[in-house]
């Protein structure tokens, strides 16, 4: 890899880490490719990034970003996105499938968060789930009021 190659993929990882509400940091040594494969398929209906990145390409980029203290060993697959909850989702359900597969650390709103403050707030409804958790505490009252007249509408009829 050339220089100039290095420094376009710094560049852009930078202003992707930059944008993003959520970077999880996982192993995943000895995962085979169709594994790993999984993993980009449910990232991708999520609406998330995930790729393998060279540790000194990593941490340079975070550095760029604001993010810098998380120390990167070993090998390193990256999670990233702008939902903090489909982020940790996509890692932790993957984790659950694969034992391969560790959550080892993440950037949650520019903090640094162990594997258990993923996996917390992984199991946190999405936002399309607290919306239709609202929309149903909101359409309670009109029902309850429509079966009300209903019945009374019958029980007029009854009595007629």
């Amino acid at each position: 890899m050339t220089k100039e190659e290095k420094v376009k993929i710094v560049t852009s990882l930078s202003e992707e880490f930059k944008s993003s509400q959520a970077i999880v940091v996982c192993d995943f040594k000895g995962l085979n490719v169709k594994s790993l494969e999984a993993l980009r398929a449910s990232a991708n209906e999520a609406g998330v990034k995930v790729q393998v990145i060279k540790n000194t390409l990593a941490s340079i980029a975070l550095n760029n970003a604001d993010l810098a203290g998380m120390s990167l060993k070993d090998t390193n697959i990256f999670v990233w996105g702008d939902d903090q909850i489909s982020v940790t989702k996509v890692a932790a359900k993957f984790a659950e499938k694969a034992e391969l597969f560790v959550i080892k650390s993440a950037f949650l709103e520019g903090q640094i968060a162990d594997a258990q403050t993923v996996n917390a707030l992984s199991k946190m409804p999405s936002r399309d789930e607290l919306i239709g958790m609202l929309l149903q505490v909101w359409n309670a009252p009109i029902q309850n009021f429509t079966i009300g007249l209903d019945a009374l509408r019958a029980k007029k009829e009854e009595s007629a």
